[in-house]
């Protein structure tokens, strides 16, 4: 921007340009940072949540709630439902500092960090959210996979009988997937992805529906619920110390499967400028999200748990609880891998961003990563297309190399649970609102803080007690 426009040469700052030399041309397509106007909404910001929460561990809530029972199942559910929403609210405070309208933006979680509590704690959240973040992008890679495979074997099933092994490798299918994600990265920012928000958050509902649906048939061909209120029983298939585990990991289940704070600052950094304020806009996106959310969950799980009771399999539409109409298991599974594709590109734009900002800063002058070519809602650059590609490709391998990620994305999710949705929150919110300590809502804050730290502790034991035993029989590229 020119800080000397028109006769009078004084400098002026970059942000009263626009004002001042009634520069309103540029003003109208760039907003208070100097970055291309925003243009997120509510609609879009809850679509980007939606893709990013309801991912495919709605199916396995049938299992956690089988863990816990009728009662402490659902009971967690509201319960994760209400501390997610309240974290995310504060959080959400945290996008601007100083005025919710004017102050200054912070782009990324990591900067939200920096301006309010800065030093070690910026490279503690940094190494937990981006490990988070690749650890999702292998998972979702693993769980497209097993969806495909059990397309074929429905097929399979339906044609030769249950008594077919129908096994298959399903190492060709993350190979696919590997390529479509290569495709869909070179859309250069998270601005830019909203269709493909859009499209994945109406396939969740799709599989979830379907899940629900085939649940209620199961229930009613039962002739009534299954389960019973303190879930499953101790007995010979299950010992007392296995029972702990499973508990424990089915509340991680749970508490990870609302968590989307670890993108939150950067889904809020695409809503268009004031007024009303992005926190405001985020916080009722957050509102609607985690509540339509919330009702899917405790359909589908208590659907499924009703359904099939201790028997509940970890995965309500791969884990073949139904084998019939094949067709509609069919439809389920595509949605899955269509809303996983849009996922993977949710969680994994914020990794993007990160190292191209790095590397613009680092060469500046450099044509191979600044030189772009626009094609559609592509933005080809050569960095951007090296990059993005090679990422893809290492977590396709990962993917391969290590079939029972499943387990490991579920101990990343309880080591970042805390520090990510809770104890930044609420450190952030803290220090901005000048909160006294030991006064009655700092007690809260902490307290809540503690319990989610026990939380997390527990889930992950949970977890590693489970990755122990699939290393016993691990072999790798076995998928």
């Amino acid at each position: 921007m020119a800080a000397h426009s028109g006769p009078n040469k004084h400098a002026v700052a970059p942000m009263e340009v626009s004002v001042e030399a009634g520069n309103a041309g540029a003003a109208e397509w760039l907003d208070d940072d100097g970055r291309p106007c925003r243009k997120g909404t509510f609609w879009t910001a809850s679509a980007h949540i939606i893709t990013a929460v309801i991912g495919s561990g709605v199916l396995s809530l049938a299992w956690a709630i089988a863990q816990l029972g009728w009662v402490a199942g659902p009971a967690a559910m509201l319960l994760f439902a209400f501390v997610t929403y309240y974290t995310a609210t504060l959080l959400a405070e945290c996008y601007r500092t100083g005025d919710p309208e004017t102050g200054k933006r912070n782009y990324t979680y990591m900067d939200a960090v920096r301006s309010n509590l800065g030093g070690a704690k910026v490279v503690f959240c940094g190494v937990i959210q981006y490990a988070n973040l690749v650890g999702v992008a292998i998972g979702y890679t693993i769980a497209s996979s097993i969806s495909m495979k059990a397309i074929r074997r429905a097929g399979c099933f339906h044609t030769n009988g249950h008594g077919d092994p129908c096994n298959s490798s399903s190492i060709p299918y993350m190979i696919l997937f590997g390529v479509v994600q290569i495709l869909f990265s070179q859309i250069p920012d998270f601005d830019q992805i909203w269709w493909l928000s859009i499209v994945a958050a109406v396939m969740s509902f799709t599989y979830s529906s379907i899940g629900l649906a085939l649940g209620i048939a199961q229930t009613i061909s039962n002739g009534g619920f299954k389960g019973s209120l303190t879930g499953i029983s101790i007995g010979a298939d299950v010992t007392s110390t296995q029972k702990i585990w499973h508990s424990l990991q089915a509340f991680g289940d749970i508490a990870f499967a609302y968590s989307f704070s670890n993108i939150l600052i950067e889904i809020q950094d695409t809503i268009k400028a004031p007024p009303p304020s992005e926190s405001k806009v985020m916080q009722k996106a957050t509102r609607l999200s985690v509540a339509t959310t919330t009702i899917f969950y405790m359909l589908c799980g208590c659907m499924g748990y009703a359904a099939f009771g201790d028997a509940a399999p970890d995965n309500l539409l791969t884990g073949f609880g139904f084998y019939e109409p094949f067709w509609l298991l069919d439809v389920a599974n595509i949605a899955i891998v269509v809303h996983l594709v849009g996922a993977y590109q949710v969680f994994c734009q914020p990794i993007f961003a990160f190292v191209e900002r790095r590397a613009a800063a680092a060469w500046p002058d450099s044509a191979f990563i600044s030189r772009e070519l626009r094609v559609g809602p592509f933005a080809l650059s050569l960095f951007r297309l090296t990059w993005r590609s090679a990422f893809v490709c290492v977590t396709t391998v990962v993917a391969m190399l290590l079939p029972f990620f499943g387990n490991v994305v579920g101990f990343l999710g309880a080591v970042s649970f805390w520090p990510l949705t809770v104890y930044f929150p609420v450190e952030m919110y803290i220090k901005q609102r000048r909160v006294p300590r030991g006064s009655t809502k700092w007690i809260c804050l902490q307290t809540l803080s503690i319990s989610c730290l026990i939380v997390s502790i527990a889930a992950a034991a949970g977890s590693i007690a489970d990755v122990i035993d699939a290393l016993k029989v691990y072999r790798p590229f076995s998928g």
